[in-house]
């Protein structure tokens, strides 16, 4: 009977030797695999990170560039204006000189 018991005792070992072994493996598998899982969510959220600042930086940038030519067409139009109120007064006096001159014309044929 011992002849029976030492191997199944062996066996039993070598079972219990294989199951340990088993589970540290499956236990470093097992950490392995939430590494990676904490190693790739930490990337994802970096590239969100980035990916969204590169799109507020674009967005800000745009809104800066909208507000310079807001501002270059105001200048423009405010330009625009100060030479067609010039145009006006110019046109104003020349046409005051005309009508003066006229009158005067007038006053003289009328005195001959």
């Amino acid at each position: 009977m011992k002849k029976f018991v030492v191997p199944a005792l062996a066996a039993v070992a070598m079972l219990a030797a294989c199951s340990q072994n088993a589970q540290n493996e499956t236990s470093e598998a097992a950490n392995a695999i939430a590494a990676d899982t904490a190693a790739t969510t930490e990337n994802a959220t970096a590239d969100v990170d980035a990916a969204t600042d590169r799109a507020l930086n674009s967005a800000e940038r745009s809104i800066d560039n909208a507000g310079v030519a807001v501002d270059r067409a105001a200048d423009k139009t405010g330009a625009a204006l100060d030479n067609a109120a010039d145009d006006a007064a110019a046109a104003g006096d020349r046409a005051a000189d005309a009508t003066g001159r006229a009158l005067e014309n007038t006053g003289k044929r009328i005195r001959d």
